[in-house]
Formats: structure tokens, C-alpha cells, sequence
């Protein structure tokens, strides 16, 4: 498999995302919508970060079992209750980014909601990988 992420000078300079990603491959992996759920189905953490990085290991765990890893991902949306805070918490949120999945960094983007299917919910991730 090879990955090649294109940011293009034309666009503001990338922080946190690619603009584009390049993959080519013979898998491809779809990861549903991880939020702060633990092996109960109860969602643990009372803050954004926390919940962050428990929805984004939930998210790196799916995709270790499918044969994955963080290098693989070709694009993660983040859907998030309160996009001024998610803004706020930036700096936080890429810290736990790097620590789990790294500086290879897939096309993402951002998307505020009103609720997720959990009500005590703050944020979800889902994405998909490309695998050799």
C-alpha cells in the first residue's frame, strides 16, 4: 500500500489534517462511528478530551483488528456537540492525536452536531483505511 498526502501551496498550510490523500492499495477497511463507549457500552470520560482520546482508541482499536494501522487511514470525520469548544480544545486534541495514531495525518474534517445517539456523547469518530 502507499499513502501520499498533497497539500497543495495554493491552500492555507494543513494543522492536524492533509488536505488530500493519495492511497492506493488492495483493502479497503470502513470504520464506523467510534464514540467514548467502554466494554460496558457506557460512555466514560465528562470532558472533550477525554472523550477524544477514548473515541479515537475505540476507533485505532476496529481498525488494529481489521489489520490496520494509524498510517492507513485515508480520511477521518469528527462530528463534535460543540464546535467552539472542539476549537478551544485543539491544541489538547492533537497532543492525544499524536500519542495514539502518529503525524500521518489523514484527510479530515470537522462537523458540528446537535446530538450523537449516545446523549452523554461529545464527540465520534469514523473513517476509512487503506490497507495493502
Amino acid at each position: 500500500m502507499s499513502v501520499e498526502r498533497v497539500n497543495p501551496d495554493g491552500l492555507s498550510p494543513p494543522a492536524g489534517f492533509s488536505h488530500a490523500v493519495v492511497a492506493t492499495g488492495s483493502r479497503l477497511v470502513f470504520l464506523a462511528g467510534q464514540t467514548a463507549l467502554d466494554a460496558d457500552g457506557k460512555v466514560v470520560g465528562d470532558t472533550l478530551p477525554e472523550q477524544f482520546e477514548r473515541a479515537l482508541g475505540n476507533l485505532l482499536a476496529a481498525l488494529h483488528a481489521a489489520g490496520g494501522t494509524p498510517a492507513d487511514l485515508a480520511r477521518v470525520t469528527v462530528y463534535a456537540t460543540d464546535v467552539a469548544e472542539y476549537r478551544t480544545q485543539a491544541p489538547r486534541l492533537g497532543r492525544i492525536w499524536r500519542r495514539l495514531a502518529g503525524r500521518d495525518y489523514p484527510a479530515m474534517a470537522v462537523v458540528g452536531i446537535v446530538r450523537l445517539w449516545d446523549e452523554r456523547a461529545l464527540v465520534e469518530l469514523d473513517g476509512f483505511a487503506v490497507l495493502p
